[in-house]
This record gives structure tokens, sequence and C-alpha cells, in this order.
């Protein structure tokens, strides 16, 4: 092999090798750092020296069969003072009557109806507009929040050292195991998304916050202008958004989240593209921040996202090139004879399953009987790394081309079986 396709191939190989002890290391230190002395039990909700009224934030787009079951559970909260306002985002289902029905129920919901589909991020900001307090929680409208979960994200703000605290997100556990690919993603968001939040707390700052659960500070989001509507994933773009004004975004594993996650390829593919496109929307949109001097604490996460972003071309080309070889002679020095990992794969392999061991230890307290799952992330690789790097490809371009000032809209996920 000659030398520039023996570089290519160490990149395509090593990157995911060196990310994978960084994510480890960070995680372990984390956990012994932050979640030891906090006593590492979501079921203790931590003391805090105050508890000022909170506004938990439902934006729903066609949640009819879920939002009954969601909302109730938000009212089995254990914070003693806070209200839940439900945005009905345009929904061409039953979401209105199911809404103002249990606005009947419960005398702390509030409900809001939009005529026509404006997007989570109008739909979010609506609910901050017309919120009464100065903490905000959100939550997506097909979620289950643990009771103490909103202690553990409120904590962050009230405790020592929260003044600079902007956002806190929370810990996102898939709730619908029936299929491989449902299995596979219990193991992806403790051993993939669990240790990369864990990481990145260490050494700063964090990529995004989760979507699905999350809590802000309203004088932090007002600054910069509460949530973007042209950006697809609005997560993405306001955690950049607080970092860069110089606020502290945080991660609390004890602040559970039910999820439900896409359990056919189709749904699974639109998910994975949409994060794609919307990672680079952010990056095309706020990378001149990054040379500035004051931005340096973002200089890690993004190097971390581009890196992973030319990874992912690397990694097409080179089953592009052996593909092409198998039907044409390729000239060197871009002929490749075989993909087939030598010794290097084998230790690829292994520091996969150790990553995996270590990220099922670390939150096997959350939630119990993750072990059973470590035998089916063996495929976690063939599958979901094939399909990053296929959305990559797909969404990069996408996300280059899209016009900006377009308002992102609603599209009903694929919720699993």
């Amino acid at each position: 092999m000659n030398d520039l396709m023996h570089y290519i191939f160490s990149f395509a190989f090593y990157y995911p090798l060196f990310m994978a002890y960084v994510w480890m290391i960070g995680a372990v230190y984390y956990r012994f750092h932050w979640e030891h002395a906090a006593g590492n039990s979501y079921l203790e909700p931590p003391e805090l020296k105050s508890y000022p009224g909170v506004s938990i934030l439902l934006p729903c787009f066609n949640e009819g069969e879920l939002a009954r079951e969601t909302i109730e559970r938000l009212f089995e909260q254990t914070y003693p003072n806070f209200e839940v306002i439900a945005v009905n985002d345009g929904s061409t289902d039953n979401t209105r009557e199911v809404l103002d029905q249990l606005s009947e129920e419960f005398e702390n919901l509030r409900v809001i109806h939009l005529e026509s589909n404006q997007g989570k991020a109008t739909a979010m900001n609506m609910g901050a507009m017309l919120s009464k307090f100065e903490y905000l929680v959100g939550i997506d409208g097909d979620a289950i929040l643990e009771p103490h979960a909103v202690h553990w994200l409120v904590s962050h703000f009230i405790n020592d050292g929260g003044t600079r605290v902007g956002a806190v997100t929370g810990n996102p556990r898939v709730r619908n195991r029936s299929t491989l690919l449902g299995k596979i993603q219990v193991g992806e968001f403790s051993s993939i998304i669990g240790l990369i939040k864990r990481a990145q707390r260490i050494y700063g700052r964090i990529f995004t916050v989760s979507g699905v659960v999350s809590a802000f500070r309203k004088s932090a989001l007002h600054r910069i202008g509460y949530w973007t509507t042209d950006m697809i994933t609005e997560d993405i773009d306001v955690s950049w958004r607080l970092q860069l004004n110089h606020w502290e975004v945080r991660y609390e594993p004890n602040a559970l989240c039910w999820i439900l996650m896409p359990e056919t390829f189709a749904g699974l593919w639109r998910q994975r593209l949409r994060w794609a496109q919307g990672g680079m929307e952010v990056f095309k949109r706020y990378f001149k921040h990054l040379f500035k001097w004051r931005s340096r604490r973002m200089w890690i996460v993004a190097a971390e996202y581009i890196t992973s972003a030319v990874w992912s071309y690397v990694v097409a080309a080179i089953f592009v090139l052996w593909l092409l070889g198998l039907v044409i002679n390729i000239p060197e020095p871009f002929h490749i004879g075989t993909i087939i990992p030598g010794w290097n794969g084998v230790m690829l392999a292994m520091t996969c399953l150790m990553q995996f061991a270590v990220s099922l230890a670390i939150d096997s307290p959350y939630d119990k009987g993750l072990g059973k799952y470590y035998y089916w992330m063996i495929w976690y690789p063939l599958v979901y790394w094939l399909i990053n790097v296929v959305t990559v490809i797909v969404g990069v371009p996408k996300a280059l081309l899209r016009e900006e000032g377009i308002r992102a809209t609603w599209k009903s996920p694929d919720r699993g079986i």
C-alpha cells in the first residue's frame, strides 16, 4: 500500500479509536468527580437552597395518542412550584381536544393553540414568552419525565456555581426496546451519547443539549434571542449560541426522561439525516465566531465535530474506491486492494466492546438491566456507523445549500413499535 493510502486508512481506523479513549477517560473522570459526589441516585432528589418557580414547556404536534400520558406524568413531579404550558403547534389530529380536556383536569396546565404548523422553535418561543417563571424545562410531547427530574435540572441553577449556567441537558433513556434497532439504541444512548456528554462537560463545552429534555435560564435565552426558527435542529443551535455568549451548559445524568425512538430503518434514516444536516447548519452559521479568542472554549467541540464529518467522507471514499477497483483498473495511488482490517481492526473492535462495557457500567444505576443489551451492541458499528456515514455525506451538502430564513416546521417522527 502506498503512503497516501496508508495515511488515509490510518485516519479511518485510528480516529474512532482515539475518540473512544477520550470519551471513556472523560466519562470515568466525570463519574467520580461529579456523579459520585452527588450520590448517584436519581431516586433521591437534591436539597436546594430555594425552590423558585419552573415553567415546563411542552410543544406538541400530532401528539393526541401520547399527550395524556406525558402530561399526567408531568404532574407527578415532586418539585413544589411549577406550571405546565402545552403548545399545540397546528396539529392535524385530536391533540387540541385532548389538551383542552386535560386543562380542565389540571389547574396548573395552560394550553396554547397555534392555527398552523410553525415548528418546534416557534412553539418553544411562544411558551417562553407566556411563562411566569425564570427557569424553563422543555420536553417533547411523547416523553415521560421521571418524578425528581426537575429537582436535578434546577439544582444546577440554584446551588453553588450556578450563576453562569444558561442550560442543563438531561439524560434521555430509550423506552421502546422491542426490535433490534431499539435494543441497539439503548446501548447507543449510554455508550455514545452519555459518554460524549460526560467527556465534553469535562473539557468545558457541550455540542448540544438534548431537545427532548433540557432546562434553561430565561434571562440567558433573552440575551441570545431565544430559539432560532429557521434551524432544523433548534437544540444544537441554542446550545452553540448560549455558549458563544459565554453561558455554561451542563449535563445532569440524574434527570431521566424516557423517550420513544425510531425502530424502522426509514425512521432512523430521517432522524439521523436531520441531526447531520442540523449540525452542519449550526457550524456553517457560527464558525466565524470561533476565530475570536473569547470563543476558545468552543474550539475542542468544533474540532471534534468537523473531524468526525471529515472522517465520514474518508470512510465513504475508501469504500467507493474499493468498489470501483473491483470492476475497473484504479491507478496508483488510489488503488485499494482490500478493506478487510488487520490487527488494527481487531484493536478497534476490542476498544468498542470496552467502551460499551464502561458506559453500561456507568449508566447502570439509572437504567436497570442494561447488561443484557451489551451483546446486542456488536451490531452497532455495522448498522449505525454505516447510517451515520451516509447521512453525513447527504446532510452536509443539504445544510450548505439550504437557504437561510426558511422556517423549520414539524414532521411527525417514527416513534417505534
